[in-house]
């Protein structure tokens, strides 16, 4: 099968992420890179957990009394609805049917920006409201470290997406470019992982601990 051909959902195979060589080959370079992102976030899991009470004084805010879970919430009840979208972008691609795989996308999108722009009222919130500052102590730079590498990491999942959306546009679905939007969601399904992470370990803990 040529990688470019055009096809139908019926001749159209089950798993057309893994159907080139090239295909294999971005999946298996993507597991390689997910290996060291684990290994970064992982390091900075555990240095906020090192400085997470390291405050100078009473007079600067701690973790009960800074984080607002609601909000916190809201963010992550979105995060998780992109990350099912994505699937059902996915299982539309694996289908063939690239209007509703590029709709799905496009509604992954939309709710990763609406999480990154809670995510930006929260830190400006924090700012404003509490002085709390990169530089405000070893607790604040180790959280505003930690959240900001994952919403850096939404961005560019963000930029990803929708760079293949508008490359892809008018060239349909075939073999050279369904393992691009495999492995494009694959990314957002482990950051979306990663804020899991995040939630339960900054916030929950932060809040009640």
């Amino acid at each position: 099968m040529n990688a470019e051909e055009r096809y139908t959902p019926l001749n159209w195979p089950d798993h057309p992420e893994t159907q080139t060589l090239e295909g294999k080959n971005k999946f298996l370079g993507f597991w390689l890179f997910l290996a060291g992102e684990t290994v970064l976030f992982a390091s900075l899991f555990a240095t906020y957990l090192a400085l997470k009470d390291s405050v100078p004084d009473s007079s600067h805010p701690v973790a009960k009394e800074l984080f607002n879970l609601p909000l916190v919430f809201a963010m992550t009840m979105l995060l998780l609805t992109s990350s099912l979208t994505s699937v059902y972008a996915i299982y539309h691609m694996r289908n063939y049917h690239f209007k509703k795989m590029q709709a799905w996308f496009v509604i992954t999108v939309l709710l990763g920006a609406g999480f990154l722009a809670l995510e930006i009222y929260e830190f400006t919130h924090y700012v404003h409201e509490f002085h709390f500052t990169f530089g405000s102590s070893a607790f604040s730079s180790a959280y505003y470290t930690l959240v900001g590498t994952h919403g850096a990491h939404v961005t560019f999942g963000l930029c990803w997406i929708i760079a293949l959306l508008i490359r892809n546009a008018k060239r349909g679905l075939n073999l050279y470019n369904a393992p691009k939007y495999y492995v494009a969601s694959l990314y957002w399904h482990f950051i979306d992982v990663v804020w899991v992470f995040i939630f339960t370990v900054v916030y929950l803990i932060g809040k009640v601990g």
